[in-house]
């Protein structure tokens, strides 16, 4: 899919040094506090590219082409004709990432057919944050604005939790959408308008339930209910609502479609174990309580509300 061979080098941080000058005339050099910054530089060719912060951890590019590629394969989307392209500059300094399926050409809104498209930037000298998007539209502008249907979006740098897994996890349910699989189901979803105050509910009573130590009743768990909820509004902010020309946190109403995407989101987003065999079984476990939240009657209430 997307040229690995341009995206084929990692970057490392390294102390920086300056060169001080002793009262003898004599140059010195001389290690820079890491609380003040470090380098960041290609291991290749040891180029540096960038001066960031000493908790500043890199997302290495393959990494991320990876996860977004096993999510695209995975949908099933017909690559017939399908267009990649993968653009670094200023030495690795950025990335872009384009793709068209023009198999999947469809009429969304009575006015001509569009091809599904997938964009997305990051960049190791933080001048583009991390910034994907993926859906049906004539237009777009990495500002977030498009003319049509955005269905997957990502917005936020290397060091605010963004997780290449969960970002697989959006573009696969999108590449879903697109690709057939569930086609009129999610489209439902996309349409039918959810409160804010009803996917409290729903989460609260589904994959957020825990049961109360003290007085064993069903209650939700604060944190897991605070971090859907996050990533619900974010979604009703970029998906339904203006993207970064709207402040966060005003849309009260959301869609199916954006809770779906908040759980798949959080299904993945488990890399906070250092065991590897632990983090596969919260993975299965969160997956397996999205299932049970899609089958459950309180899903199935808010479908019937369509």
């Amino acid at each position: 899919m997307f040229d690995h061979d341009k995206l084929n080098f990692e970057v490392e941080k390294f102390p920086l040094q300056v060169i001080n000058e002793s009262v003898d005339g004599t140059t010195f050099c001389e290690e820079v506090a890491s609380d003040i910054g470090v380098g960041l530089r290609r291991k290749d060719t040891r180029e540096p590219i960038a001066i960031v912060s000493n908790s500043y951890e890199p997302v290495q590019y393959l990494e991320i082409v990876e996860n977004i590629e096993q999510a695209l394969t995975i949908a099933g989307l017909d690559f017939t004709d399908a267009n990649f392209i993968t653009d670094v500059y200023d030495s690795g300094s950025r990335m872009e990432l384009r793709a068209t399926f023009p198999a999947h050409e469809q009429d969304i809104d009575g006015t001509g057919s569009v091809i599904p498209q997938f964009v997305f930037r990051t960049s190791h000298n933080r001048t583009w944050a991390n910034n994907g998007m993926m859906g049906l539209f004539r237009q777009f502008c990495f500002n977030t604005l498009v003319n049509g249907n955005k269905l997957s979006y990502v917005y936020g740098r290397h060091t605010r939790n963004f997780s290449p897994v969960s970002f697989g996890a959006k573009i696969r349910a999108a590449s879903e959408y697109i690709s057939g699989k569930g086609l009129q189901e999610m489209k439902m979803w996309y349409n039918t308008s959810l409160d804010r105050e009803d996917a409290v509910k729903l989460f609260s009573k589904t994959l957020a339930k825990r049961t109360d130590n003290i007085t064993r009743k069903k209650v939700a768990n604060k944190n897991v209910l605070s971090n859907l909820m996050k990533t619900f509004d974010e979604e009703n902010r970029h998906v339904h609502g203006k993207g970064l020309y709207e402040k966060y946190g005003t849309q009260m109403k959301g869609s199916l479609w954006t809770a779906y995407q908040a759980a798949t989101s959080w299904s993945t987003h488990v890399n906070d174990s250092k065991r590897e065999s632990k983090l596969h079984m919260k993975k299965v476990n969160r997956e397996d309580a999205v299932r049970k939240m899609l089958a459950s009657t309180y899903w199935k209430e808010l479908e019937a509300a369509c």
